[in-house]
């Protein structure tokens, strides 16, 4: 019997006033990581809000998959700034009806696993940008989702703290193997996360896909590698050829 996907677009297309997105084809199956690169306003959030359920599409079909738990983190932290670290990742738990103490200690666990199981208490205000994006992660993976969603969660961060949060995913993905599609502006930081990466064109229609296999989480040496070079160099010029205009 064949695989369920974790989620699916068959020919979504989303009409705004200006332009239109799609028809879109993508298909994400059960414990991979997926990386959608392509110019700014290709329509990558679009695709992203599609599969989160939060935009139906004007033609076209979006299939969620057999569970349909999805856990979602956006390009900045979101988090409830009168709310402590524990109650800011528990709150998922809390609007699902998990009784009060056992969704704290799964929150707790949470943050614990990314790092922050000595902040439980602190506030927002009180974390680095970092440490907030970390909260954000450990919120959206307490209800142990089949689907991860990231909008561009890293693009503000510096690159040292970018890449501690690239190896807190990767630990993440490797203990509950959840679906996970992140949408990146950074050709590197798709190859290095990913397992697939997804290049739109200028119409949101996918262009090119480029595999990207090697053991996740990745050995130190592996940005460095010719054949991850290779990759990049790759996927860089896939998307190099959305820019270029046509006759």
């Amino acid at each position: 019997m064949a695989e369920t996907p974790a989620a699916s677009l068959d020919g979504a297309t989303v009409r705004f006033p200006e332009r239109t997105v799609g028809p879109i084809d993508l298909t994400v199956m059960p414990g991979t990581i997926t990386a959608i690169v392509g110019a700014s306003g290709s329509g990558k959030s679009t695709a992203l809000s599609l599969l989160a359920g939060l935009r139906a599409p004007d033609a076209g079909r979006v299939a969620p998959g057999a569970r349909g738990r999805v856990g979602l983190v956006f390009q900045s932290p979101t988090l409830m700034p009168w709310a402590d670290a524990l109650t800011n990742v528990a709150l998922p738990l809390e609007l699902a009806g998990v009784p009060r103490a056992g969704g704290r200690a799964r929150a707790a666990e949470a943050l614990t696993a990314v790092g922050l199981g000595d902040r439980l208490t602190a506030l927002p205000r009180e974390l680095s940008g970092g440490m907030a994006m970390r909260c954000a992660l450990a919120r959206a993976l307490v209800t142990t989702p089949d689907l991860l969603l990231l909008d561009e969660p890293f693009a503000a961060l510096d690159t040292v703290t970018r890449r501690r949060l690239i190896a807190d995913l990767h630990a993440a993905w490797a203990a509950s193997k959840p679906a996970v599609v992140l949408v990146t502006h950074d050709v590197e930081e798709a190859v290095f996360l990913a397992q697939r990466v997804v290049v739109l064109d200028a119409d949101g229609r996918v262009s090119a896909e480029v595999a990207g296999p090697g053991p996740i989480p990745r050995p130190d040496d592996f940005r460095d590698a010719p054949a991850t070079r290779a990759l990049v160099a790759r996927v860089a010029a896939a998307l190099a050829a959305t820019l270029e205009p046509t006759s």
